[in-house]
């Protein structure tokens, strides 16, 4: 699903940053979070050099001490803050990471926090913001999306008077974000040809973008968003901010309705593409890691490695970093993950199947219709009285992608299709 966004990036770059890190702040910044932030590992990938014929390093941010990056903009940020500000406490709102990393800050500084979180947070990233917090933090669950949490901790930052710590579109998080590209030049040993990070509300992004621009020019920074989050490429094909009415909130780390004021301009100016990945892939991504490589990643931390196919011909022979930007993963998200790998290869089926009216009709469809590498993985009959007569949705995985067509045509041939459910999003999303 490659996209092409140049004229969308040249489009967006009319606009005149309001902000733009100074090379001086981001190294200040380097020093700030020294007392907290490790520095993280830069190491190559043997399995994806040789695979796409480049150099291909991973960041490991994912072996931060609170598993992601964003430790790095929220200590910065607070630390920057006045004693009567730091008194008085601050507020966030994140889908997880962001949290952790102002959890970890409140702590290490003795500032009290509260953080709002969306409901659907996986309970991993909950109870580790609890952990790193201690007694120093509060955490509300608020609203679906981390778009709801965040308006409803601006309304409560206001009325408490608190200083809010956003997690991507302050200048202080965008400085410390930065710090990672300090890290890169100073642990490559070549030049670095390209860039991939993640965009969700875009600050590590804008970071890297001031980093190279600074001190490696040439090096192209390409973004990744999810697809069914895509804001920041949207606001580039439009030339303005855009707030997307609905998003897939399953890359919870870069999924958002409607990126930075600051990170917008910043990115449409120096960003080199916007790419989207499908979040099936990602899911593919997130257990060749996990099977191959024995890394563990969260949806947002395998975007990245997840495009490369996109651009395996122009980064062919060339030097290519990943940032992997953080580990949060809940465990009990492994079946959906291996849910949307196998729906986006093409490995898994859901119909309805209609069986006919004849004793045996059920063992006939095991034995005769299914081919010898199918398995049925789900099996329920839509009606829980009468079964014999009714219909059911089975859905069936497959060996082979092209396994479907045979297995469609002797369901049609002995009167057992129904219908085909992966190209209905809606019914498919109501009956599985």
């Amino acid at each position: 699903m490659k996209s092409n966004t140049t004229s969308s990036i040249k489009k967006g770059a009319q606009h005149v940053p309001p902000y733009f890190p100074q090379l001086k702040d981001i190294q200040q910044a380097a020093k700030v979070i020294a007392q907290v932030a490790d520095e993280t590992p830069l190491q190559k990938s043997i399995r994806y050099s040789k695979q796409l014929e480049a150099n291909v390093w991973l960041k490991r941010e994912d072996l931060q001490r609170v598993r992601s990056y964003k430790i790095r903009g929220a200590f910065n940020k607070i630390n920057s803050l006045s004693p009567e500000s730091l008194k008085q406490g601050v507020v966030c709102a994140s889908a997880g990471n962001h949290a952790q990393g102002v959890a970890f800050a409140c702590n290490h500084l003795g500032v009290e926090g509260t953080i709002f979180m969306p409901v659907v947070t996986p309970k991993q990233k909950i109870d580790q913001t609890k952990m790193f917090g201690g007694d120093r933090v509060q955490v509300v669950l608020e609203g679906d999306t981390f778009d709801d949490s965040y308006k409803a901790s601006k309304i409560f930052c206001e009325e408490e008077g608190k200083t809010f710590v956003h997690p991507f579109d302050d200048p202080k998080t965008i400085e410390g974000q930065a710090t990672i590209g300090l890290e890169l030049l100073h642990q490559a040993q070549e030049p670095i040809d390209y860039v991939f990070v993640a965009v969700g509300g875009g600050g590590l992004a804008s970071g890297l973008c001031a980093t190279f621009k600074e001190l490696s020019p040439n090096t192209k920074i390409i973004g990744i968003e999810p697809a069914g989050a895509p804001s920041m490429k949207k606001s580039m094909e439009k030339g303005e901010l855009v707030e997307l009415s609905q998003i897939d909130k399953f890359v919870d780390g870069a999924a958002v309705q409607k990126v930075g004021a600051f990170t917008f301009p910043i990115c449409c100016n120096h960003l080199f593409k916007m790419e989207t990945v499908p979040e099936g892939k990602v899911c593919q991504t997130i257990l060749e890691l996990y099977n191959r490589d024995a890394i563990v990643v969260e949806p947002a931390g395998a975007l990245t490695i997840a495009a490369l196919d996109d651009f395996k011909d122009e980064i062919k022979g060339k030097n290519v970093v990943c940032i992997i930007s953080g580990s949060n993963n809940d465990i009990t998200r492994t079946a959906e993950i291996k849910e949307r790998a196998l729906l986006y290869g093409n490995l898994k089926h859901y119909f309805i199947v209609r069986f006919p009216q004849r004793p045996g009709s059920l063992k006939e469809f095991v034995v005769d219709i299914l081919g010898p590498n199918d398995d049925i993985t789900h099996f329920e009959y839509s009606k829980k009285s009468s079964r014999e007569n009714a219909p059911a949705v089975v859905g069936i995985e497959l060996k082979s992608p092209e396994d479907l067509e045979p297995l469609i045509s002797r369901m049609k041939d002995n009167n057992f299709y129904g219908d085909y459910l992966n190209n209905k999003p809606d019914l498919f999303q109501y009956l599985v």
